[in-house]
């Protein structure tokens, strides 16, 4: 039995050291997905991509996370193995046996269904966040915050297509902005990031683009091909964006008014 409690107990502190990474990786920029997988990934040894990894490893902060991650794992990982073999091995009758087991099930089930929990995500947030900006010098950020990332709003990424429409075009050409889409950086192979380019900035084969807007304007973006569709598109999108904006100035005038 104390087998069997000692491998729950492992196990949860287990999801606890990888939701505690993953709210620093998410504090260093990471997107909250990204930053859930990464620490699975490192805690458990397996499904690093090299990207991924270039990501982490060119990032000291990242990488000293991921660092510290896979050393507690390698233990974790022993530890969980061993009590799981005494729980089974250790009892002498069949009874102690399934006693084990049922206690191995039933915590297992309570930690999943308080993994799964709203509730229990966000209350755990809030304390792992109070004590990494007490006790770390992690500058604690929420940048989904901070970026308005509701309202339809998101950031992602785009790959250019050499048949795309943004190939071969400069900012100022594509005129993004007038859509409510920001270019905030460009990855481009073997030259580097270019954050926040300007509008002579030319848009490449295989350019690596993230942006910032509207869902709905952003998959458009994806999908645009070079042809009189892809204007037509922006044309709508460009009215679409002046309409918020009106509707907007609106509201901005009707306060002032008050």
């Amino acid at each position: 039995m104390i087998a069997a409690i000692s491998l729950f107990l492992i196990v949860s502190l287990s999801a606890l050291i990888t939701k505690i990474a993953s709210i620093a990786l998410i504090h260093t920029g990471l997107s909250t997905e990204s930053a859930k997988f990464q620490a699975r990934s490192a805690y458990t040894g397996t499904g690093l991509s090299t990207q991924e990894t270039e990501n982490i490893m060119n990032h000291p902060v990242r990488r000293k996370i991921i660092y510290n991650l896979m050393l507690i794992g390698n233990a974790g990982i022993v530890t969980v193995m061993s009590s799981l073999i005494l729980t089974f091995v250790l009892p002498e009758t069949i009874a102690s046996k399934l006693y084990g087991l049922l206690i191995v099930v039933v915590g297992m089930i309570g930690l999943w269904l308080a993994v799964r929990s709203k509730w229990v995500d966000r209350g755990l947030s809030r304390v792992i966040n109070k004590m990494l900006k007490r006790y770390t010098k992690l500058d604690v950020h929420d940048f989904a915050a901070v970026l308005h990332l509701k309202d339809d709003y998101t950031i992602s990424e785009a790959v250019v297509d050499h048949d795309g429409w943004m190939c071969n075009r400069t900012l100022q050409q594509l005129n993004l902005r007038e859509e409510g889409i920001t270019i905030l950086g460009v990855e481009r192979k073997g030259k580097g990031y270019f954050g926040s380019p300007s509008g002579t900035f030319e848009m490449l084969p295989d350019d690596v683009v993230t942006i910032y807007g509207k869902s709905e304007g952003i998959q458009s973006l994806y999908s645009r091909k070079k042809d009189f569709y892809a204007q037509q598109e922006h044309r709508k999108f460009v009215a679409k964006e002046e309409n918020r904006r009106d509707n907007e100035k609106q509201l901005l005038d009707n306060d002032t008014r008050k």
